[in-house]
C-alpha cells in the first residue's frame, strides 16, 4: 500500500502505554510539571442538524504520571426544553479503562459507572431517578475504546488510537498508510452495547472553516450503525465530523 504523509506539525508526539498518541507542546518537558496533570487538549465543540446549531459539547483532555482524564459536558436545547449530560473517563498509564462515568443532569437524573473487574468491564446504571443501580457484564478488555452517545471527544481520542497503531513515525513527519482498515473494540455505556469499529486514513483535503482554507488529514470510522468522517488538523486535534446522517460537528 502506499504510504501517505501526514504533514510535519509544530508539536512533538508522545507514545504513552499501548500506544495512545498524546500531543503536547515543544519544550513542553522543560516547563514545571503540573501534579494535577498537562492538559492536552480543550474547547468546545458545537452539533449542527439541518444547519442549526442544536447543542454544545464542552471538554478537556488532562495527562499526569497516574494516567489520563477525558471530561466532557454536553448541553443541547430543543424549543424549551434543555438536556445535559457529563461523562469522564479515568485511563491508567496504560492506556487502559480504570473508570468511566456518565451522568445524565436533566431532564432526567440518571447514572451509569463503568469498571473492570477481570474478565469482564461491569456497568452498573439506573433506569430511572429512584431506581436502584443494575449491573451488565461485558466480556471485554480493559483496552476497549469508549464511544458513547454525544461525547464526541472520545472518537479524537480512539483517533489517536489509530495513529499510533497504523501509522509509524523515525526521522520526519508521522505517516499512515491510505485506506488501511484498523479495527477496534467499543463499549458505548448510554446504549448498554458493544461492537467493532473501524477506522482507515483516507488522504489529505482542503476544507473552508469559518471562513478560512487549511488542508486537513480525513479519517473515515465505520460501524454496523453508519459511518462518520472526521478530519484533524496538524496538531492531530479534532475539527471536523460529519457522519451519513447529516449531523456535523465543529470546533469553536
Amino acid at each position: 500500500m502506499s504510504i501517505a504523509e501526514l504533514k510535519p506539525i509544530s508539536k512533538t508526539v508522545r507514545v504513552l502505554g499501548i500506544g495512545l498518541i498524546w500531543v503536547s507542546s515543544l519544550g513542553a518537558k522543560d516547563k514545571p510539571k503540573d501534579p494535577k496533570g498537562e492538559t492536552v487538549d480543550s474547547g468546545s465543540f458545537a452539533v449542527y442538524t439541518a444547519g442549526h446549531r442544536v447543542a454544545t459539547e464542552s471538554f478537556s483532555i488532562k495527562r499526569g504520571s497516574e494516567g489520563s482524564i477525558v471530561s466532557s459536558e454536553f448541553k443541547s436545547t430543543k424549543g424549551e426544553q434543555t438536556a445535559e449530560q457529563s461523562s469522564e473517563l479515568d485511563l491508567t498509564p496504560a492506556v487502559e479503562i480504570r473508570r468511566y462515568q456518565w451522568k445524565e443532569l436533566s431532564p432526567e437524573k440518571l447514572v451509569a459507572t463503568v469498571t473492570p473487574s477481570d474478565p469482564f468491564l461491569i456497568e452498573r446504571f439506573s433506569v430511572g431517578p429512584e431506581s436502584k443501580l443494575q449491573e451488565q457484564n461485558f466480556l471485554l478488555p480493559t483496552s476497549t475504546a469508549i464511544l458513547d452517545d454525544y461525547f464526541f471527544i472520545q472518537r479524537e481520542v480512539l483517533a489517536w488510537k489509530y495513529l499510533a497503531t497504523a501509522c509509524r513515525k523515525e526521522s520526519g513527519p508521522l505517516q499512515c498508510p491510505m485506506k488501511q482498515k484498523i479495527q477496534f473494540g467499543t463499549l458505548n455505556p448510554h446504549a448498554r452495547s458493544s461492537m467493532s469499529v473501524g477506522v482507515e486514513f483516507t488522504g489529505r483535503e482542503k476544507l473552508n472553516i469559518r471562513g478560512a482554507e487549511r488542508e486537513y488529514s480525513r479519517f473515515l470510522l465505520t460501524s454496523e450503525t453508519g459511518e462518520w468522517a472526521f478530519w484533524l488538523d496538524d496538531e492531530f486535534k479534532l475539527v471536523r465530523l460529519l457522519d451519513s446522517g447529516g449531523t456535523e460537528v465543529l470546533r469553536d
